[in-house]
């Protein structure tokens, strides 16, 4: 009789234990804030940010390039085994950089490029001060982002030149950052501390 009174006692114990829990975590639900949902960034503002974290880098090494050394390249260095015969100068690389822009953007909304802002990859031949070159720059990003703005999940797998508009989106973005890692080269070898590598020192 004992041991029945005793497993009846255990048992009513247990069950309250049991619902006194699911209360507690039903009250610590309920009073604690829910936080919403947050929906995935649109694909357009994802490829903007991207857009927009290249062209900061960029323009501000166009920029901190002095105007007496914007026609800097390698080759006047002659250093010892070196080739650097035939590459682009500073100015070329940022003209090289706006051009590609120009042209990949306008392949990804489908519009024709004027030729001259091309000229195979060397930008207007008219442009030769710094001032005008760094706004050409400028001016090819905003096309960039207006592109960027045009790309939906529904029509970045549309053909584009001889790929797809995401594709070439990415492949901009891409080339970019590789030619901002010459452009790095360049300041440095004029004594100039490039100035994304100056705010992590400060």
């Amino acid at each position: 009789m004992k041991r029945t009174q005793i497993f009846m006692l255990s048992a009513v114990l247990m069950v309250c234990a049991l619902a006194s829990w699911r209360l507690s975590k039903s009250v610590a639900a309920a009073s604690s804030p829910q936080q919403p949902s947050q929906p995935a960034p649109a694909l357009a503002a994802n490829i903007d940010r991207q857009v927009s974290r290249v062209e900061k880098l960029i323009v501000d090494v166009a920029e901190a390039m002095p105007e007496d050394k914007f026609n800097f390249t390698p080759e006047s260095l002659k250093i010892p085994g070196s080739d650097y015969t035939g590459v682009l100068t500073f100015a070329g690389q940022v003209k090289h950089v706006a051009a590609g822009n120009y042209l990949i953007w306008s392949t990804v909304m489908g519009d024709k490029l004027a030729e001259e802002l091309f000229n195979d990859g060397r930008g207007p031949d008219n442009l030769k001060r710094k001032a005008e070159i760094v706004q050409f720059l400028k001016d090819s990003f905003a096309l960039g982002h207006k592109a960027a703005a045009t790309l939906t999940p529904e029509n970045m797998l549309q053909s584009a030149g001889r790929s797809t508009r995401i594709s070439m989106a990415t492949f901009c973005v891409e080339e970019a950052y590789n030619h901002y890692g010459q452009m790095v080269e360049y300041l440095r070898m004029n004594g100039i501390v490039p100035p994304a590598s100056r705010e992590k020192s400060n």
